[in-house]
């Protein structure tokens, strides 16, 4: 399994408050547009899709609360997991957030890969904290945002 470690950002919210946010699959669910969400199912522990002709599943391995949720893969062509770091910070109501990833990718599609995976994760962060800012993403549509418990 290659490992990917994402950057580390502050969010602006506690470890609690957004730990909160990613701990129910559904919550992903409402955060893609309605016009995506066609053939996705998700329930407390799990969120499964077909794309491109692809059965995908992420389900919830561990929930430590407050600190950390592991997921894993529930089916599909990839062996894949990871995990959502909620550190408390120095700064009152802040949160260190970072993405842990490991994933079994045969070796062609790791060097096609790899550099997009780690940008992704990137991304994913200074998006959240961006977001917990009250700044839109690059690319974000705040319209989409508007029902999102954050």
């Amino acid at each position: 399994m290659t490992e990917y470690n994402s950057k580390h950002g502050l969010v602006s919210k506690s470890p609690f408050e957004l730990y909160m946010s990613f701990v129910d699959m559904r919550n992903f669910l409402q955060m893609l547009p309605e016009d995506k969400r066609e053939g996705i199912t998700a329930d407390f522990d799990t969120i499964t899709g077909t794309v491109q002709g692809m059965t995908l599943g992420v389900r919830v391995l561990n929930r430590h609360p407050y600190s950390r949720i592991d997921f894993t893969d529930n089916g599909g062509p990839v062996r894949f997991s990871f995990s959502l770091y909620f550190d408390a910070s120095n700064e009152a109501s802040k949160t260190d957030f970072y993405i842990r990833a490991q994933a079994d990718l045969p070796m062609m599609v790791k060097m096609m890969v790899g550099s997009k995976i780690q940008k992704a994760l990137d991304k994913v962060v200074d998006s959240l904290v961006d977001i917990s800012e009250g700044r839109m993403p690059e690319g974000v549509d705040p319209e989409k945002l508007k029902d999102l418990k954050f």
